[in-house]
């Protein structure tokens, strides 16, 4: 990894771990399509690994407004899709991965900005599960599922939850990846060179998450996501 990439990925997370921990979602929507960008190998490990730590900080920060109910039936269907999610790795060669990517921010940030208000049952709970197993273990991306069934929740059961099912669910996709051979432990490693630009991101979040508008923060990441993942799929 070079200086110039290493420093264009330290902003990146360092500006999505302030995000995520602000509003709850957003981390791989902005990293992913970058990280793609500069160095396709680094998608869908690197996502992954650099999401626990901010995730396992969002989850204990914010754990009494937890919902228990839905991160269970997420959790559920989350690790049952992990399997399918490393299938997509195996059948997509690296070189289309990106063009993959790409569309699946695409879409799930369109989505995200399109759907209507609900309330979310156990149905939306274990789909929103299935899709981000799916996803987050091919591509790092598995928000805005999470993002459509708690977008109508208070805030903080919003960051709570989301990051608690997606700290449970980044393990085992990582165990999957390693365990298969489909990721290498210096990947993780590359990661872990960036937790001082995620510590910052996240402790600036603290400053402000309990009064940021949310809405708005919401829809700059979707914008972002779209923009990014446009520029991914076009340039690869």
């Amino acid at each position: 990894m070079t200086w110039v990439t290493l420093t264009v990925l330290a902003v990146t997370v360092a500006v999505a771990a302030f995000v995520q921990g602000s509003s709850g979602l957003g981390f791989a929507l902005i990293v992913a399509p970058v990280a793609g960008i500069v160095d396709p190998g680094l998608v869908p490990v690197f996502v992954l690994a650099s999401m626990i730590p901010l995730n396992l900080y969002v989850a204990w920060r914010e754990r009494a407004s937890l919902d228990l109910r839905g991160a269970g039936w997420i959790t559920g269907a989350r690790l049952a899709a992990t399997p399918a999610g490393l299938a997509v790795l195996w059948l997509i060669p690296e070189r289309g991965l990106g063009v993959f990517v790409g569309a699946a921010t695409v879409l799930a940030a369109v989505v995200s900005l399109a759907a209507p208000a609900f309330t979310p049952g156990r149905a939306a709970y274990v789909g929103a599960g299935a899709v981000t197993g799916l996803t987050e273990t091919a591509t790092g991306v598995g928000g805005p599922p999470l993002a459509l069934v708690y977008q109508h929740r208070p805030p903080a059961e919003l960051r709570s939850t989301v990051a608690a099912c997606f700290l449970v669910g980044e393990v085992a996709s990582l165990a999957l990846l390693l365990g298969t051979g489909k990721a290498q432990a210096a990947e993780v490693g590359e990661a872990v060179l960036l937790l001082p630009a995620i510590a910052v991101g996240a402790w600036l979040s603290r400053l402000v998450h309990h009064r940021l508008d949310a809405r708005r923060t919401r829809l700059f990441v979707l914008v972002f996501a779209l923009v990014s993942g446009l520029v991914l799929m076009l340039g690869v």
